[in-house]
């Protein structure tokens, strides 16, 4: 069995969760409030900035230079936050980069992120690929998803979105982050992989988490007055 293999099976029952989510579920039937669809892409862009970090780590620590040159592409390609169907959304939602500073980042999604950073940071290669498998393969789960259901559904708002995460283009992407993982996990002894287990678990859990931060717009938690 492969590493992604064992990823797969381990990471796909909680992915499955996700479907249910009132908030994957609204941009599915295209019922979800475009207040807290523009609150998600403010936060995803937040997240991006991060998740490019964790790349940046991946440029460092690589000895490869083909290993080096991908990293620096996909560095570039998150700091232009994927593509153009999301910059037309920011666009279309009035997101503008002063919108984006003037939000804070949800707690959630600072968790989440600060956890990426420190297991790719005291981590190698290995973890890196890992780290940032959830998101990229688990949009990938939805978006196949969706697809089936906006099929049936017919066109909204969301279409776009739905669209960009089942393309083939988004399925290649994906696709070469799962040979990666298999090439930097191949041979790794049974104590590491599970570590790698755990890491990848938590950024499903927290993929969830993001979803419900989405939906209820960081108010997942009774803010204390600062003094």
């Amino acid at each position: 069995m492969k590493p992604s293999e064992r990823f797969y099976e381990l990471a796909m029952p909680v992915w499955q969760t996700y479907f249910d989510h009132p908030f994957v579920k609204g941009i599915g039937d295209g019922t979800l409030e475009k207040d807290k669809f523009r609150y998600y892409m403010i936060q995803d862009h937040k997240y991006l900035m991060q998740y490019a970090k964790v790349f940046a780590l991946g440029l460092v620590k690589a000895t490869d230079e083909g290993d080096m040159r991908m990293y620096s592409d996909l560095i570039k390609a998150t700091l232009d936050t994927e593509n153009a169907v999301h910059q037309a959304y920011l666009k279309e939602l009035d997101v503008t980069p002063e919108a984006i500073a003037a939000t804070p980042m949800a707690l959630n999604n600072k968790s989440y992120t600060d956890y990426m950073i420190a297991q790719a940071s005291k981590g190698g290669l290995p973890e890196i690929a890992v780290a940032v498998l959830a998101c990229s393969w688990s949009y990938k789960v939805i978006g196949d998803h969706l697809s089936e259901m906006n099929a049936r559904e017919g066109n909204s708002f969301y279409t776009r979105w739905i669209d960009m995460y089942s393309s083939p283009e988004y399925r290649q992407a994906n696709d070469d982050m799962i040979d990666l993982v298999d090439r930097y996990c191949s041979g790794l002894d049974e104590e590491h992989l599970k570590r790698l287990d755990d890491i990848l678990l938590d950024c499903s859990y927290y993929e969830y988490q993001f979803w419900d931060m989405a939906w209820s717009m960081g108010k997942t938690y009774a803010p204390v007055p600062r003094a």
